[in-house]
């Protein structure tokens, strides 16, 4: 139970992280999701490569590098579209 706190904890701070680096305005279960969702495509990448785990930190970069990509790709869909 409380791994999963701290997932949605440093979800919600990678997302809000991005939307920052971004100068985006979504809401927090936007922010959430976003650093979720970026987290895993980004960890799935890592894990194909071979780099494995991550203390806390590195989960929130990975976070935030994940939300930004997404971030970019949505604000790309909603501009050919």
């Amino acid at each position: 139970m409380l791994g999963f706190i701290v997932w949605i904890v440093v979800g919600g701070v990678a997302g809000f992280i991005a939307e920052r680096l971004l100068g985006e305005d979504h809401t927090i279960v936007m922010n959430v999701g976003l650093g979720i969702a970026g987290s895993i495509v980004v960890n799935a990448l890592l894990w194909l490569l071979g780099y494995s785990g991550g203390n806390l930190l590195g989960q929130l970069v990975t976070g935030v590098v994940g939300a930004i990509a997404l971030v970019l790709g949505y604000r790309e869909y909603k501009r050919r579209s």
